[in-house]
């Protein structure tokens, strides 16, 4: 891999390799849906800045997302179109971590709350316009300290006085304050989404969305109360405790959509079925959500492989028989960031798999496309945090700085395994679910005695464990010659549920690969697509290589083989690797990453203020 401009002819070759690479990745949106967006953040409010306070830094962001709210347009705009919605939370994370939560809560979980539940409501206009031109920053209010994920257990109450058509909010205890979201920076204009427990006449109608002002310029409004949380790594941004003592909300606060309605007399009446189904069409925008999630940890992924790899080219090691040469020759580094480069492909070919699910359903989400999503979400966060901490090391010391961007990614992904449902949780939940789904093909036979490198055989082996990995769970679920209770049950098979998962979202991933390569134009682009490709799937078939032997599925030889022949992989890829980087549409004066940079040591100089 070089960094040298290349001469006349190849120049051409490597600019249609490149284009056709960015319409695989970008799945043929980019020019329509993303450039613009990652156009703006070559505006000098994203260049970085030193010596910030942690506070200091979140009030930036702040300054950044009402900049790109300005730019790229009013979430009433953005919730129109999915894959500008996707796109939004993919880019701006690449330059400040913290705009990514501020825009994604904004636009997606507290407007879009307000979309599906109280669109063209002209009772609400101030409040919509006040949040749709930001005005007013809009919080979600869900977790509650005592709570976690258990959302529908939540227990803070908005109490229905029919006599006044007033609900009366209120946080019964420290359990039940609200946990995480922005309330902070107190003189910072914000109405929030706030998820709370309807209670009328007497009865518990569960959990629906409210819409309440929580602070202006002058500070919290009357009867909120908000403390910071401890602080954040990397991350300045308002995350706080918040409780309610007795604010008074009038009745249309209420985001009621079609989950129930109120009589002439006042009385309210719930409908869309029973409370549990209310609940999850109140939680409407946590699919969109997880996607965002995906797609700010893709990006954040392509951006670390991006620079990773570029400063491996300049960054001069000893030799043997030589006296120096760039890291990148050591097959060592190879295998690292080719493997990174290789995954971070993979999880874009899987995401999108899932967001042309989601384009598609147009806001119907069955059982299908929700287990889909949680596989996306888990595999790609999951993945793309081993990608990000892999080239934060390899990058050494350089790869610490905040400067050079990936130790903030880092944090990020911390952050984005947990967010839209914790991961472990999210997969397991869907486990279930798919281990309690009839099957709908035949099993397949064992897949044997092809090349190993042929990434429609390594499909059917990951396709193959996972079916057996799914059959072996639904077993032992099933096993009534044991007394036992259904958490007995669970625990007994759960790992087995979760490695099936697992292997499920990786086999999709390997799906959309292959036909990636099958789709490519130009041949270079599906050479080392190929490449990548089969690299990707042998590294995930060689992390359970003791299974596939023992089923007879890889000779002896083969597993034994599988070390040199990702080594071989790495070597064959090496000439492709520069093109593939650029495949992700990143550039050095985009991300403003010294060790990204055409002279690394000037630019790391620049960075000290060392002149």
């Amino acid at each position: 891999m070089t960094i040298a401009t290349a001469p006349a002819g190849v120049s051409g070759t490597l600019d249609r390799t490149r284009a056709d690479l960015i319409r695989l990745v970008y799945d043929g949106t980019f020019e329509d849906v993303h450039a613009d967006i990652r156009d703006s953040l070559f505006d000098p409010l994203f260049d970085a800045r030193s010596g910030l306070t942690l506070p200091e830094a979140g009030r930036l962001a702040y300054e950044r997302s009402r900049h790109l709210h300005g730019r790229l347009g009013r979430p009433t705009e953005v919730l129109t179109d999915p894959l500008r919605l996707f796109a939004l939370a993919e880019w701006p994370s690449l330059l400040d971590v913290s705009v990514f939560s501020l825009l994604m809560v904004h636009y997606n979980l507290c407007f879009g709350t307000i979309h599906d539940h109280g669109a063209d409501r002209a009772d609400l206009a101030d409040l919509v316009d006040g949040l749709d031109s930001l005005a007013a920053f809009g919080p979600y209010m869900a977790t509650e300290l005592g709570y976690g994920n258990n959302v529908a257990a939540l227990r803070t109450e908005a109490v229905y006085d029919r006599a006044a058509g007033t609900f009366t909010l209120h946080t019964p205890d420290p359990l039940a304050r609200k946990y995480m979201s922005y309330s902070g920076f107190t003189d910072v204009p914000k109405t929030a989404v706030v998820l709370a427990r309807l209670r009328a006449d007497g009865t518990d109608h569960g959990v629906y969305p409210f819409l309440v002002r929580i602070s202006d310029e002058k500070g919290l409004c009357a009867g909120v109360h908000a403390a910071p949380c401890p602080e954040k790594p990397v991350q300045g941004l308002d995350n706080g405790l918040t409780w309610f003592d007795g604010v008074t909300l009038p009745r249309r606060s209420l985001l009621l959509g079609d989950m129930g309605e109120f009589t002439p007399d006042g009385e309210f009446r719930p409908t869309t079925g029973n409370a549990r189904k209310r609940f999850l069409r109140t939680m409407s925008r946590i699919q969109p959500g997880r996607l965002c999630v995906s797609s700010s940890a893709v990006g954040a992924g392509r951006a670390s492989v991006y620079i990773a790899l570029r400063y491996a080219t300049q960054r001069m090691v000893n030799a043997p028989g030589r006296r120096e040469m760039p890291v990148i020759g050591y097959r060592s580094h190879q295998r690292a960031l080719f493997t990174a480069l290789a995954t971070t492909y993979a999880m874009s070919f899987l995401l999108n798999r899932g967001k042309r699910a989601f384009v598609a359903a147009n806001g119907v989400v069955d059982n299908e496309l929700n287990a889909l999503i949680a596989v996306t979400k888990t595999t790609t966060t999951w993945q793309m945090t081993d990608v990000i901490t892999s080239m934060r090391e390899r990058c050494g010391a350089q790869g610490m700085f905040s400067v050079n961007r990936i130790a903030d990614y880092v944090s990020l992904l911390q952050g984005l395994v947990t967010a839209e449902g914790d991961n472990q949780v999210l997969l397991a939940t869907t486990a279930v679910q798919l281990i309690a789904a009839a099957e709908t093909e035949p099993a397949p036979s064992p897949p044997r005695g092809h090349d190993i490198l042929d990434l429609a055989h390594n499909r059917a082996l990951l396709a193959y464990r996972e079916r057996t990995l799914r059959e072996s769970a639904r077993a032992v679920m099933h096993d009534d010659t044991v007394d036992r209770t259904y958490l007995e049950s669970w625990n007994d098979t759960m790992n087995t549920a979760l490695a099936m998962a697992r292997t499920r979202g990786v086999r999709m991933a390997v799906e959309e690969f292959h036909a990636a390569v099958e789709a490519a134009v130009d041949p270079d682009a599906a050479t080392g697509l190929r490449l990548l490709g089969a690299l990707y799937a042998l590294t995930e078939i060689n992390r359970d290589a003791g299974w596939y032997l023992a089923k007879g599925l890889l000779t002896a030889f083969q597993v034994e083989e599988l070390p040199m022949t990702l080594d071989l992989l790495c070597e064959q890829i090496l000439p492709h690797a520069e093109a593939l980087a650029d495949g992700f549409a990143l550039t050095p004066e985009l991300l403003r990453a010294p060790i990204a940079a055409d002279d690394y040591v000037a630019a790391f100089q620049s960075a000290a203020g060392a002149h």
